[in-house]
């Protein structure tokens, strides 16, 4: 049956008694009770065959909960955050928001950072956060990394996961994935690694290409920022491991999913300014490091998301470009982004209404 194989542990019975009432993304009003929250336990609890199983649930409140998972390919356990449809009395699609860099693991989130989660409060939609994989790529190294660990994440993202979270959540089995920065770059590879797993893809300033020598510097520079070695991910720049990894080399796997891709020019924008709620904190750079670091990142991912798109046209692949005239590596532009493309992401998931 191979990883994602399932052995159904129990079924929780999904009834119980919850009022309706204002919540933190929204208002659940006529819809019928979730009986995840009400019970505070998910509806099914499996364990695939590499022993990935929930080990713990928290009901943050009437919308939100956080799951533990343990990791059979990591051997650790992982906070995954959610959000519940609007009306869980049927069910729903999943999407995955994945975070920058750092994973989320210094509470950098689409949560924290942006309007998503009241963005979502009225669609009906599961919307999961999984947080770690900092400096990962979320790949699946090829060595275990003094510093960083074992990285399985690949692994963890498309055959672990997904099928523990379907069973927990009920959901209708259809996945979108979005992500930002580093994870811009790693939602095209999870999606082009597991056939099927995702119908649409949102990468917003990543870098597709990381086998050249362009690309390859932007990977090292992540990693290594997090000290970890890019030698352990896929080896020396020479190895081919990188070129059977790099989304622009292997676009072809792109076919048929709902694609949606942004950048900005790196250039100042409406959300480089101090009295904008995106902007860096101090503890994290402020204002200049946003305007000139970040707009040096974002015109190296502008750089790199126009390859894509020359690729994608090249290879008669549709997909939906976004590369406006401003912009920095910051989060009111991914916020941006993720509204817009809302509507390519949301035809992959079936009846959302």
């Amino acid at each position: 049956m191979g990883v994602g194989g399932l052995r159904l542990a129990s079924v929780v019975a999904a009834a119980a008694v919850l009022g309706s009432g204002s919540i933190a993304a929204g208002v659940r009003s006529n819809a019928a009770p979730d009986p995840i929250i009400a019970n505070g336990s998910v509806l099914a609890s499996v364990t695939t065959e590499d022993g990935s199983r929930i080990a713990a649930v928290d009901i943050r409140d009437a919308r939100n909960l956080t799951l533990t998972v343990y990791s059979g390919a990591m051997g650790r356990e992982l906070s995954v955050q959610v959000q519940r449809p609007a009306d869980t009395g049927a069910a729903r699609p999943t999407v995955y928001l994945l975070a920058g860099v750092d994973g989320g693991t210094d509470g950098s989130t689409w949560a924290t950072k942006t309007d998503a989660m009241r963005f979502f409060g009225d669609k009906n939609v599961n919307v999961v956060q999984p947080i770690g994989g900092a400096y990962s790529y979320y790949a699946d190294w090829r060595a275990v990394d003094p510093v960083l660990g074992v990285n399985k994440w690949q692994t963890y993202l498309t055959r672990e996961l997904p099928p523990l979270i379907d069973a927990a959540l009920g959901t209708n089995g259809r996945n979108a994935i979005a992500g930002i920065s580093t994870s811009g770059t790693s939602v095209l590879s999870l999606a082009i690694s597991s056939p099927g797993r995702y119908s649409s893809v949102g990468a917003f300033s990543g870098c597709a290409q990381i086998s050249d020598p362009v690309g390859q510097a932007f990977v090292e520079m992540s990693v290594r920022k997090g000290h970890g070695d890019p030698v352990n991910m896929y080896g020396p720049p020479q190895d081919p491991m990188w070129a059977a990894h790099d989304p622009y080399v292997n676009a072809e796997g792109l076919r048929g999913l709902n694609l949606y891709l942004s950048a900005g020019s790196g250039m100042p924008g409406p959300y480089d300014n101090p009295t904008d709620p995106h902007t860096q904190t101090p503890a994290e750079g402020g204002l200049p490091l946003q305007v000139t670091m970040g707009g040096a990142i974002e015109g190296a991912t502008a750089w790199c998301t126009r390859n894509l798109r020359d690729r994608l046209n090249q290879l008669g692949i549709p997909a939906t470009f976004d590369l406006e005239p401003t912009g920095t590596h910051s989060w009111g532009y991914w916020e941006r982004a993720l509204k817009d493309s809302w509507p390519v992401l949301s035809n992959g998931l079936g009846d959302i209404s």
